[in-house]
């Protein structure tokens, strides 16, 4: 029997909320390392992270460090990326990107693997992990893409604070404790951005995430409808998204309205994603069971629910959609595109 290969990987932004789940994860799965390189900001370099009984300490992310490096996985911001990851291709590294730096680069993968895994060996050194809320979204629609397809989705999303990082949840639960104490909290964080203004997150819903852009959407929305066709190869897909913050820790949740090409039996729906790699289905009304951002966090699954069929159109199907955005939305499925990339080489 042939020795197992073994890969010298980097993560860059170790310290962050996803670069710790990243490095989890990687110790879990027992992922086959032989070197594994922790690298930050200048501010973190120093510091510990222990992995695998061993303490590795973190190193300052340069254009050298990736020498000898043969994956990489991103998680430090959009600017890093742009910077750092063209650094490590000339040394050969592989990389994948969990930001948006070069999700809509035509010539760069963006893979959800249960969804395109095909498309992986298109990439010329990057690896695009998408958005959280599409990879959970597209997720769950595509056994439904590949059994009926589809003409058009409309989303609307419910996200956690944690997708703004660790400051935002900080926030929500100080302006928790402050409302109950009976003060007005000075709302400091979110939306996130530059604009001066900034809404309470505590007890509310705050209908922006990221930017506005000139169409009225904001960025985070025209992520999910720009991705989605991308990912599923279809331009002609019709999607529009509202994307929500709302006072939930860890897990986005998103109603989606689908409009299929073909009829379909509610029932064969419920199988389908029973069936789906990495879905798992609670759907019994009934006993109300269905998705819930508290059950979902700390899971790979993306989980779905309250599948019916619209009344207005036979064709569309309404559904609940739920997951860990730190985990599949992020950190999980960075990890299993390493998988596949150690997988093809061997």
């Amino acid at each position: 029997m042939s020795e197992q290969k073994l890969f010298d990987v980097a993560v860059v932004g170790a310290t962050g909320a996803v670069g710790q789940q990243i490095i989890r994860l990687l110790s879990e799965r027992d992922f086959p390392i032989r070197e594994l390189k922790l690298l930050s900001s200048a501010r973190s370099a120093g510091r510990k992270i222990e992995f695998k009984g061993r303490e590795i300490t973190i190193e300052e992310a340069r254009p050298e460090s990736f020498e000898g490096v043969d994956i990489a996985l991103f998680s430090a911001g959009g600017d890093v990326s742009r910077a750092l990851v063209p650094e490590a291709i000339k040394h050969g590294t592989v990389c994948v990107d969990n930001t948006s730096a070069f999700r809509m680069d035509p010539d760069t993968p963006l893979i959800v693997p249960e969804v395109n895994i095909d498309r992986i060996s298109d990439h010329r050194g990057i690896i695009a992990n998408p958005n959280c809320s599409t990879i959970q979204m597209v997720h769950a629609l595509k056994p439904l893409y590949d059994r009926y397809g589809i003409s058009r989705i409309i989303v609307s999303t419910y996200q956690a604070v944690s997708g703004a990082g660790a400051s935002a949840i900080d926030e929500m639960l100080r302006q928790s404790r402050e409302v109950l104490e009976g003060r007005q909290p000075e709302p400091q964080i979110l939306p996130v951005g530059s604009l001066p203004k900034k809404h309470r997150i505590a007890f509310n819903a705050i209908p922006q995430i990221d930017k506005f852009v000139e169409n009225g959407f904001t960025y985070e929305e025209m992520k999910m409808i720009n991705e989605t066709k991308k990912i599923l190869g279809d331009d002609a897909l019709e999607v529009t998204a509202t994307c929500v913050r709302i006072p939930v820790v860890y897990g986005h949740s998103e109603s989606v309205y689908v409009e299929l090409k073909e009829d379909f039996d509610v029932e064969e729906v419920r199988r389908l994603l029973a069936d789906a790699p990495g879905i798992v289905l609670e759907d019994n009304p009934a006993e109300q069971l269905y998705p819930l951002a508290t059950e979902a966090a700390g899971r790979n699954e993306t989980f779905v629910g309250r599948i019916r069929r619209d009344l207005s159109n036979p064709r569309a199907l309404n559904m609940w959609i739920v997951s860990d955005n730190l985990l599949k939305g992020a950190a999980w499925n960075a990890v299993q595109i390493a998988e596949y990339i150690a997988v093809q080489q061997k």
